[in-house]
């Protein structure tokens, strides 16, 4: 039997994911598929339901999807219940197990990618939806000293801190005002979609790292294009950045070894991402 597996999400022609997943799968002579299923809000009950066939392995999830998955499923990883949002869904006898990989994902990227430690920094996550829930807990199981969270809508950013300092009294966990001035964080991560081809955002920056410390890594979770104009404008003005695509490998990386219990060919998944990517005009 052909295992099958799938991002789900809307819209999803974007995603490196099947590009990626399918490599890691055939690396691994392991016989499965691995497809785009864009699913639009109202379809995601059938969608999720749908995961319940005899072949479906799994499957991950993303955006605008994280959050609203999670009644749909039957059992949640502690860390997902934590966090409040899914990307991975794995199957086991017919039910469906929610994880979240993001979190982990990012914090490994920090530290292989980029070199840096989160334990003893502050951070500012810029956004505060799925993927930002996931770093935030992450961050805080990292050691993180500090927190501080804004979004455009603060309600929501609201939501997420006092979340955290709930299941994490000891960090210490504030909201960002404004983005103006972003001296005194160590490091300021763009977990907004602005910036990612498709959007028209392409052009625009989600803050200026102008604004923020000399030394403030700057990260950007948008990994297509690979090189965002947020990444360009952080180099430019002088400041270390760190890229989507390691955090993107790494959480896809855990989510292979939920689904097949064997080690991810990481350097495989990487290998074909840039491959990809590099086949895509930059802008």
């Amino acid at each position: 039997m052909t295992w099958r597996l799938g991002i789900i999400g809307h819209p999803v022609a974007h995603s490196l994911s099947p590009v990626f997943q399918q490599a890691a799968f055939d690396a691994c002579a392991i016989d499965a598929r691995y497809e785009r299923w864009d699913t639009p809000p109202v379809s995601l009950p059938d969608r999720v339901a749908s995961l319940r066939a005899a072949d479906v392995l799994g499957a991950n999830v993303t955006i605008p999807h994280k959050e609203a998955v999670l009644p749909l499923l039957d059992e949640l990883d502690a860390a997902a219940a934590l966090v409040g949002a899914v990307n991975t869904i794995l199957v086991r006898g017919g039910r469906l197990i929610g994880w979240n990989t993001d979190g982990p994902g990012f914090v490994r990227a920090l530290r292989e990618s980029a070199h840096f430690e989160p334990a003893g920094r502050r951070f500012l996550l810029v956004g505060a939806g799925g993927a930002a829930r996931g770093i935030a807990f992450a961050l805080a199981s990292a050691g993180a000293s500090g927190i501080a969270v804004w979004n455009r809508s603060p309600q929501r950013a609201t939501a997420l801190a006092e979340d955290l300092r709930r299941a994490v009294p000891s960090i210490a966990v504030e909201l960002c005002p404004a983005l103006d001035d972003l001296r005194g964080f160590d490091a300021v991560v763009n977990c907004t979609s602005v910036g990612m081809e498709g959007t028209g955002s392409e052009a625009a920056l989600p803050f200026d790292p102008r604004s923020t410390g000399s030394d403030c890594l700057i990260v950007d979770i948008v990994y297509k294009p690979e090189t965002t104009a947020l990444l360009r404008a952080a180099a430019a003005a002088g400041r270390p950045v760190l890229g989507g695509l390691p955090m993107l490998i790494y959480q896809a990386a855990l989510a292979f070894e939920l689904w097949t219990g064997r080690p991810a060919p990481v350097d495989v998944m990487f290998a074909a991402a840039r491959a990809a990517l590099a086949a895509t005009p930059q802008p």
